[in-house]
């Protein structure tokens, strides 16, 4: 699979984030934020990929997120992660 269908497939998981009423509003902000990071084109995609990963690990920690959320940010940052070999 390429980066830009893993990319792709992330996105979708963020947006199921996003739209998840029961997830905090900060978290929600930083899903965003991480969404904006990984579409954007204007740094290398190895950049984006590890300030995008930062953000996730950054809300994983939250005690206010929800358990499915918590395991939505760890797949996604799993998956970021095949991006930077």
């Amino acid at each position: 699979m390429d980066a830009e269908n893993i990319l792709s497939q992330v996105c979708e998981i963020l947006e199921e984030i996003l739209d998840d009423r029961s997830v905090p509003r900060n978290i929600r902000k930083t899903a965003e934020d991480v969404k904006s990071i990984l579409v954007g084109k204007d740094r290398a995609m190895r950049v984006r990929v590890n300030e995008a990963i930062n953000r996730l690990d950054d809300i994983s920690n939250d005690p206010n997120l929800p358990e499915h959320t918590r395991t939505d940010i760890w797949n996604i940052a799993s998956t970021l992660e095949t991006l930077q070999r």
